[in-house]
């Protein structure tokens, strides 16, 4: 089966390539429908990873967020029509102790592996998640983004300690919006809040308990854990103030990412006792649990709209160039391609 496939080929330039999809392969097919951009295909599109990984990378497909329709499905696990969450990371083996998503022979699409920009993509019967119809598809469009949350508030229930009277999360971004919605749905009895620098952003926040500019700060104030979700060159600022306001031994769990090292107040990290983990993509089981989730709490998806900023119909390379330069100059949300290649 003849496959076209869409590749960055140099920062803001898209060209065609051309694949064959073997369909006795046991894979099941599927069709993007709804494709959802973020911040690190942003970098390549823009060309801000560093030089010799864009000359590693490219030529590459870009996005790891989306969802599709079954076409053909060798294992009869689908039917064809059936809509379909594609999971992008790409395990080679099993191990006891490591997750799928931290092994170092995982590949990741749009990162490793070709991304979603494709007509048809042919995935592992396991890397697909069935749909339930009464989720709206634009908001699943970004499901990975969002198991990535769900995998750091899974972990950070197996190892912060009990006191979880108030808990902190630092960013008002989208990521630090979806964070706080599941650990308001996950953890619904604990004090939950919210630390921003943009007073309109962090209004979004209304199942908050709190919200507080990071300049307004009370000073006698403190949270027995923490989530940094903002990454980039306000990791620095955001860490430091988190190990400022957490009580002793607590824990703080680190999602953003940042091209470089990031210097942190260790001399308070030892005086407090804290534990630091970091967290990065997730696997099979954190987007069941999502997809749970979303069936369990129907209040999720409703939140989760709120954060759907352009909708782009894609027939041409013209259209992919307009949604991410669209996705550039927005202020806050997900930029959504309604892909109809």
């Amino acid at each position: 089966m003849l496959n076209t496939v869409y590749r960055l080929v140099a920062p803001r330039r898209f060209e065609v390539a051309f694949n064959d999809i073997d369909l006795q392969k046991g894979q099941v097919v599927v069709r993007p429908t709804y494709l959802s951009i973020c911040h690190a295909d942003q970098r390549y599109y823009q060309g801000t990873r560093p030089i010799e990984v864009m000359k590693q990378k490219l030529p590459m497909a870009l996005i790891h967020e989306g969802l599709g329709e079954v076409v053909y499905d060798a294992t009869g696990t689908f039917q064809s029509g059936d809509s379909v969450i594609m999971i992008p990371n790409i395990p080679k083996e099993k191990d006891a102790v490591i997750a799928e998503n931290y092994l170092r022979s995982s590949k990741f699409r749009a990162s490793s592996y070709d991304g979603f920009m494709q007509e048809h993509v042919a995935l592992e019967p396991d890397r697909v998640i069935p749909l339930d119809s009464s989720v709206d598809k634009v908001v699943a469009a970004f499901t990975e983004l969002v198991s990535v949350s769900v995998h750091a508030l899974c972990r950070f229930d197996s190892i912060a300690h009990q006191r979880r009277n108030v808990i902190g999360v630092w960013g008002d971004g989208n990521l630090a919006y979806i964070t706080a919605v599941f650990f308001r749905a996950m953890f619904p009895a604990v004090s939950l809040y919210v630390f921003g620098v943009h007073q309109e952003k962090l209004s979004q926040f209304s199942f908050a308990d709190g919200t507080f500019l990071v300049t307004d700060i009370p000073p006698d104030l403190s949270v027995d854990h923490a989530f940094e979700c903002v990454g980039g060159e306000a990791s620095q600022r955001a860490i430091n103030q988190i190990i400022d306001h957490i009580c002793p031994e607590g824990t703080i769990s680190l999602l953003g990412v940042s091209e470089y090292p990031v210097p942190i107040n260790t001399r308070m990290v030892l005086e407090k006792g804290l534990r630091i983990f970091g967290s990065s993509r997730s696997g099979r089981d954190d987007f069941l649990k999502t997809v749970s989730l979303y069936r369990s709490h129907p209040e999720i998806v409703g939140y989760l709209s709120n954060i759907v900023g352009a909708q782009i119909e894609i027939r041409t390379i013209a259209d992919m160039n307009r949604a991410f330069e669209t996705d550039i100059h927005k202020s806050i949300g997900k930029t959504i391609m309604i892909w109809n290649k």
